[in-house]
């Protein structure tokens, strides 16, 4: 597809009537009527508010919705003079609307907005989901202040969750990312991001627009980016996010496949980089980081806990194919455990991953049915995280994480010598 393809016609005339812009905001959506009109408000507010002498233009890409997403987004009215108490001059945010052109999904959307950050020569581009409820003004701040006046390419979201809202960035994607590439990232698929205009260019330069990473695992994908080519990475503290959470017990086999495919499709990218890093350095963290009140997420260990041992002893010829003795003999060990002894060890679930990843580098299965029977394991995971933090502090629950991480750099050797092994 050539380049002008990614926008509509539409969408190129009205980007060349605004000349160019200091600031994009994207806001990827679809079906978000019900919501999209609050982030709007709060990212207008924020520009205003904090970049009021800046040229700032807010790009919806849209997925085609058929519930008034795109009016919502033009419609909305934005009036901040009575809520910011200013006296001088604001620069008026300009909107636009559109629909994306490519695969459907959060990657062709964010595409669009990239390439009219790009035709704009926009310094600065952030992106922010359309259905979050606890956005403030603020937001817009500390996501484009670091890349405009500290020279930073690419700014991650830290948030307060639920110790039991988001089991896949803690089980995998946090401990693995940080691990290969160095950096502490705590949210590396948080959904809102900063960017300068180097980091933009270097992404719509990728050819991995019309394949899968795109269509599920974009967001890992530009971190990944980042991290693995040293663009300059920070974290910025946004408070809570609050959205609908999930029972990590429920139907979650389709995200994690996705997530995790991404992950490791991305691991055989880079490989020339991440095998010989070792440890790891926290990102700089800007922000004030405050307590902030929390939606709780219903779980039921015992549910899980079933599904696991059921899940391992229907498996158990699979995993024998691939995974090595010593951690079939403890997988198989904990289908007989009752709930209230039922602990994945650290260093046994840091296994499982780096076994899956070198199954999945090796093609030792179908990449699709490996990586959906790991859904009975992280179920394991998670029902083992549960039982061990129901008594814990946020802080102690936290620690717990942080403790899986290091189990994780250990035994990062062992990661390696699988990846290579025939």
């Amino acid at each position: 597809m050539a380049e002008a393809d990614v926008l509509t016609t539409d969408a190129q005339d009205q980007l060349g009537k605004l000349g160019e812009a200091d600031i994009v905001v994207g806001i990827p959506s679809y079906n978000n009527a019900r919501t999209i009109a609050h982030v709007v408000r709060a990212v207008s507010a924020g520009l205003a508010k904090h970049f009021h002498e800046a040229r700032s233009v807010i790009v919806n890409s849209d997925g085609g919705s058929k519930d008034g997403t795109q009016k919502a987004v033009l419609d909305t009215p934005v009036s901040t003079d009575h809520l910011l108490l200013m006296r001088h001059p604001l620069q008026p945010v300009q909107r636009i609307s559109t629909s994306y052109v490519g695969l459907p999904g959060k990657g062709s959307a964010l595409r669009a907005i990239f390439r009219a950050a790009q035709q704009l020569k926009a310094k600065a581009c952030a992106v922010v989901d359309s259905d979050l409820r606890s956005i403030t003004p603020d937001w817009i701040d500390l996501l484009v202040r670091p890349v405009l006046e500290h020279d930073f390419d690419y700014v991650c979201p830290y948030y307060r969750r639920h110790r039991y809202d988001g089991t896949i960035t803690n089980s995998i994607v946090y401990p693995l990312t940080r691990t290969l590439y160095g950096t502490r990232v705590r949210q590396p698929i948080g959904g809102e991001f900063g960017m300068s205009a180097k980091v933009v260019d270097r992404y719509l330069s990728k050819n991995v627009w019309e394949t899968d990473v795109a269509r599920f695992g974009v967001d890992i994908w530009m971190t990944t980016t980042a991290l693995a080519e040293r663009f300059t990475v920070c974290q910025v503290f946004l408070g809570a996010k609050i959205h609908d959470p999930k029972d990590p017990g429920a139907d979650l086999s389709a995200m994690l496949v996705q997530v995790v495919g991404s992950l490791f499709s991305l691991m055989e990218e880079h490989e020339k980089g991440w095998k010989s890093v070792r440890g790891s350095v926290p990102a700089p963290l800007y922000g004030f980081p405050y307590a902030v009140g929390l939606e709780p997420v219903k779980v039921n260990p015992e549910k899980m806990i079933h599904a696991y041992q059921q899940g391992v002893r229907d498996l158990m010829p699979v995993y024998e194919s691939f995974l090595h003795p010593e951690v079939v003999a403890e997988l198989g060990r904990l289908t007989e455990a009752p709930a209230e002894k039922f602990i994945v060890d650290d260093s046994l679930w840091a296994s499982v991953v780096y076994e899956y990843a070198a199954a999945f580098h090796q093609r030792k299965l179908d990449r699709q049915h490996l990586l959906k029977s790991l859904t009975p394991l992280y179920l394991g995971w998670v029902s083992s995280y549960v039982v061990r933090t129901q008594a814990d502090s946020d802080d102690e629950a936290e620690q717990k994480i942080e403790q899986l991480c290091l189990a994780y750099e250990q035994l990062k050797g062992r990661l390696v010598e699988r990846w290579d092994s025939k």
